[in-house]
């Protein structure tokens, strides 16, 4: 089952990092912009962003959300993200039931998410060389956040999309060799197993209530 101990320290240090380079800044400037130059962009753009604004700092929620709804989802295939998470089950689940589990996903993701931004100030990121050939469609995007301690792991998996939304979306995130996606599926495969689709609906709305709650 699932309980505040599940994520540990590694969730905390995944949402410092989604924290410091999930984007609070404009969608991609344009289709044929790289997925290394999207990052870098990125994660400079946040860096000040969250320096300069004290609510975000301290957690604001309800700013958060804006700004993730706003600025961070452009950036990101959550649908893709929330299906990966869910697994097998993800096909079996009605329209609604997927529209249920993207809606209470990311409300965990970006509680997690307000708590480590009050974390981000003096932090750096370096992004490596991207090893891709120019026709690649699906890339790892490598790079370190420096400044406290021993540098965090941070790789993205992004993937170009076409037509109007085209450009290059993130769909998963490995900090420290622990890719979300893989992390999360193994927590939701319990429930599903244990109480069905709406079994895990109803984990994760008991989660976000009860995470509200704490926050006061």
């Amino acid at each position: 089952m699932m309980n505040r101990r599940t994520l540990g320290r590694s969730a905390l240090s995944l949402a410092a990092a989604m924290a410091l380079s999930l984007g609070l800044s404009a969608p991609a400037l344009a289709a044929d912009e790289a997925p290394d130059a999207l990052i870098k962009r990125l994660s400079a753009d946040v860096l000040s962003t969250v320096k300069a604004d004290k609510a975000i700092q301290a957690g604001d929620l309800s700013k958060v959300i804006a700004l993730v709804d706003k600025t961070v989802m452009p950036n990101v295939n959550f649908r893709r993200m929330t299906a990966a998470a869910v697994g097998p089950g993800w096909r079996q689940a009605t329209p609604e039931q997927q529209k249920r589990l993207q809606e209470e996903f990311k409300i965990l993701l970006v509680r997690t998410y307000a708590g480590a931004l009050a974390q981000v100030n003096d932090q750096t990121i370096q992004v490596k060389p991207l090893r891709a050939a120019a026709e690649d469609k699906d890339v790892l995007v490598r790079t370190e956040i420096v400044g406290r301690g021993d540098p965090i792991q941070l790789d993205y998996r992004l993937e170009k999309t076409p037509g109007d939304g085209a450009g290059w979306k993130i769909y998963n995130l490995n900090v420290l060799g622990v890719w979300l996606v893989e992390t999360y599926r193994g927590q939701f495969a319990q429930e599903i197993n244990a109480k069905g689709i709406d079994g895990l609906i109803e984990t994760l709305v008991a989660r976000n209530k009860t995470n509200n709650t704490t926050k006061g």
